[in-house]
């Protein structure tokens, strides 16, 4: 038995992080080769019409997908 928060199991076709991940500014996250990174913020929409709220959502979509956080269809 072990007492490490952070290791790969057996095998190593796993990880378990119980602690902090850290990646520096020198690191990545790749899923199936797609860099991951922070969304570009999206502001809180003001929409009065359906018309204007999907055009905040479509933006929020867009940001998601240029992010690598959310399948490009």
């Amino acid at each position: 038995m072990s007492n490490v928060k952070n290791y790969a199991e057996q095998g190593g076709d796993k990880w378990v992080v119980n602690g902090t991940l850290e990646v520096t500014t020198k690191g990545q996250i790749l899923i199936d080769g797609v860099h991951l990174e922070r969304a570009v913020n999206q502001a809180d929409s003001t929409a009065a019409t359906i018309e204007e709220l999907k055009a905040d959502f479509n933006a929020l979509l867009t940001k998601l997908k240029n992010a690598g956080l959310m399948v490009v269809d």
